[in-house]
């Protein structure tokens, strides 16, 4: 008879609410009704959902996970557009990881260069407020 939209919830940590919200977009099949209307899962639903939050845990995007799903519901096919899509996250990774190298950098200089006296000298206190930099390492990251 399958399991209800908690049990997989409980299954999958994944909330109820997101689990309708893949139904909606269709990234998860719907599932089998009951005649009063209840959706029933089954293991098939389990494997799914935990591909996706995988996947989501992973930061891909939901157009990424559609595709990879549908890679993955035709597993004859090459795996050429998998290695993409996975190559363009690890330079999105990369990107991030070098502004939040900018970032480590920027802070360790403002906490280096603060005198620890008065506010009025505060190093860490002047570099938030030069202006100059509003577009800077935070705005990249």
């Amino acid at each position: 008879m399958g399991f209800s939209i908690g049990e997989l919830s409980r299954r999958t940590a994944v909330k109820v609410p997101t689990i309708r919200y893949y139904e909606r977009i269709g990234i998860l099949p719907a599932p089998r009704r009951t005649e009063g209307r209840q959706r029933r899962y089954d293991e098939d639903a389990v494997a799914r959902l935990a591909f996706i939050r995988h996947a989501r845990e992973l930061r891909f995007d939901l157009d990424a996970i559609c595709t990879l799903l549908s890679l993955q519901d035709n597993p004859d096919h090459s795996c050429a557009q998998a290695d993409e899509i996975a190559k363009a996250r690890l330079v999105e990774v990369d990107k991030r990881i070098a502004a939040l190298g900018a970032l480590r950098t920027e802070l360790r200089r403002m906490i280096e260069e603060c005198a620890c006296g008065r506010v009025a000298e505060c190093r860490v206190i002047e570099t938030l407020a030069d202006t100059s930099h509003e577009h800077g390492v935070l705005a990249r990251s």
